[in-house]
């Protein structure tokens, strides 16, 4: 048995299948678009026999390749009689559709040969009907967005598990130094009393037991964190939804050592419950306090 995990992207131009790719090679496969199917087993063969970690291969295979049609019964069926083992997804549009999306890119589309473009649209689709046929999962991408489609790939390969693709960082800093350009979501938390000028908190940090029960026992902080985290609650799983992969909240005071720390630290306790590999770094915690 050949252990490769393949994936066969195919059908119809203007479908999505760029878009299928890419969501695959964010899930960790090793894709290839518009490879020669004639070429398919060679590649598969080295791939198998080098030294090489690769284990999830995806192919781009369309009628961009004119030998496609032709050949890709004989080389799929030695394929499976070699013991390769692979998932082949055709994906489906309407007509309307990809008329709309062709003329909204104004690309040419690849069957064109003087033909109108619905005329090659319907060529197409009758060059691979016998393909769609033998497809192992028929995808119709007519009402699908560009994320809903990702998404619908993702969760296709991985047998319907719901995959949380976004990393989420926390990021605190201080003002003083600038805010971080990395930053998707910043809040502001200098509207808390700054430990600062207490002396003998001035010279400790928020991630000290003394700071933070200072920071907290306010009544304003206490409203703060709990519309915060709920609205972050609401708030990721809709970035995951639209297909983002980073996400940096940025959380930040006067000078980045007390304050932000703190709040920084308090809404990581909450995330890293509700969602793994939360990150957090405090950026400006360790510059003087003078």
């Amino acid at each position: 048995m050949k252990n490769l995990n393949i994936i066969i992207i195919t059908g119809l131009s203007g479908s999505g299948r760029n878009t299928a790719i890419n969501a695959l090679e964010d899930a960790g496969y090793f894709c290839v678009d518009n490879l020669p199917v004639l070429l398919l087993p060679k590649f598969l063969e080295l791939s198998l026999g080098s030294a090489s970690e690769i284990q999830k291969l995806a192919f781009g295979m369309d009628l961009r390749q004119k030998e496609f049609v032709k050949n890709y019964t004989e080389v799929f069926s030695a394929l499976r009689r070699e013991g390769y083992h692979f998932t082949m997804f055709f994906l489906e549009c309407s007509e309307e559709v990809l008329v709309k999306r062709f003329s909204e890119t104004r690309r040419q589309h690849p069957v064109s040969n003087g033909r109108s473009l619905l005329e090659n649209i319907r060529s197409e689709r009758e060059q691979l009907t016998a393909i769609k046929e033998i497809a192992d999962k028929i995808i119709d991408t007519s009402k699908l967005t560009v994320h809903e489609l990702r998404e619908t790939i993702v969760q296709q390969v991985d047998q319907g598990r719901k995959v949380q693709r976004m990393r989420v960082s926390l990021l605190s800093f201080g003002y003083k130094y600038g805010v971080p350009l990395e930053a998707d979501l910043i809040i502001d938390v200098r509207f808390i009393p700054n430990p600062y000028f207490i002396p003998e908190l001035k010279k400790l940090d928020g991630k000290d037991e003394q700071v933070r029960r200072f920071v907290m026992k306010w009544a304003e902080t206490l409203a703060f964190l709990h519309k915060y985290v709920d609205l972050l609650d609401y708030l990721l799983p809709l970035y995951e939804r639209e297909g983002k992969s980073y996400l940096t909240i940025a959380v930040g005071c006067t000078g980045g050592r007390h304050r932000s720390v703190t709040i920084a630290e308090e809404i990581f306790a909450h995330l890293k419950d509700r969602k793994d590999g939360v990150l957090l770094h405090h950026r400006d915690m360790a510059l003087t306090a003078a």
